[in-house]
């Protein structure tokens, strides 16, 4: 998050803040789920402005970060007012919740940056407030999700369809399956990453070949990066400068090009198939399909997709 030293040059905003949205009508007895700036300060809303000076408390990822970033605008609240609400306490959390707007208070939620329940805390605190019968009230606002789809140019026949993955599995065997998943997926893909995973995904994705990705490092603070480059050349980009590695990161794997109506898939030649039902048979996907382009020239993605079919034909063992 941008940092700043003193709170005055947001004294304007709460006070535009207050006369733009002071008239709305805010009940009680309500969650207010507020977007917050994913990295530039400036990027909050007036609405969310009023409704983090109005509310009753509000319930967040992590009490210490929140208490920063409001004193960053000039709000002040006590610790008492701070409800800690995070991924390993969030359905006890929720009950002190819906008994705080039992009592008519209006409760303000924010997650550490972004959107509220978009691979942050939000989703079962949301269904615990509807589930006893109080409301939930979006107030929306940054999302590093739409903030890349904006810039990334993802153009294709579906009116820029895309399909939010948020972070792959961790571990080996699921991994693989969920990019197995990603290859067969014609429409664009986002997906989240931490820096200290970012290499490995970019290892990953090489067997996507020639497709294209979008990532986007650090976006809207100071050393803001978005590059659009082949999948296989992701890892190289990331290790032609230390900076790149470090930061929030979100992709965006372009959509693969459809076929003209009447039109077949590309087919790959005998001998690739040859050798990629061999090296299948031996190791997993990503390096069959990385040596077989090596042996064959056939192209990557081809052969990528060709695993993935050949693997959901297969009987289970």
């Amino acid at each position: 998050m941008t940092s700043l030293t003193s709170s005055a040059s947001f004294g304007a905003a709460l006070q535009a803040a207050r006369e733009a949205a002071g008239a709305q009508h805010y009940p009680g007895g309500t969650l207010y789920a507020v977007a917050t700036p994913i990295g530039n300060l400036a990027d909050i809303t007036l609405r969310a402005l009023h409704v983090l000076q109005i509310a009753d408390a509000v319930a967040c990822e992590d009490t210490r970060h929140t208490q920063q970033m409001l004193r960053a605008y000039g709000i002040e609240r006590p610790a008492a007012q701070l409800l800690a609400v995070h991924q390993h306490n969030e359905a006890e959390a929720a009950q002190a919740v819906v008994a705080r707007l039992a009592a008519g208070q209006r409760i303000a939620f924010v997650s550490d940056a972004g959107t509220p329940g978009v691979s942050d805390p939000g989703a079962r605190l949301a269904a615990a407030v509807r589930a006893a019968g109080h409301r939930v009230l979006p107030l929306p606002g940054a999302s590093s999700v739409t903030t890349l789809v904006s810039a990334a140019a993802l153009v294709d026949d579906a009116g820029g369809a895309f399909v939010f993955a948020g972070f792959l599995p961790s571990r080996g065997q699921e991994r693989e399956a969920a990019l197995r998943l990603l290859a067969a997926e014609h429409r664009a893909v986002l997906l989240l990453e931490a820096p200290h995973r970012i290499e490995a995904l970019a290892q990953s994705l090489a067997a996507l070949g020639e497709r294209p990705v979008t990532v986007g490092r650090e976006l809207t603070k100071q050393f803001e990066e978005i590059a659009t480059l082949p999948a296989q050349e992701l890892a190289a980009w990331l290790a032609a400068a230390p900076q790149r590695t470090r930061g929030e990161f979100v992709l965006a794997l372009h959509p693969l090009a459809r076929p003209a109506a009447g039109e077949a898939e590309p087919a790959l030649d005998a001998e690739a198939e040859r050798v990629l039902g061999l090296l299948l048979a031996e190791l997993p996907t990503k390096g069959a399909v990385r040596l077989a382009a090596q042996i064959t020239g056939a192209p990557r993605n081809a052969l990528y997709a060709r695993a993935v079919a050949l693997q959901q034909a297969a009987p289970d063992a």
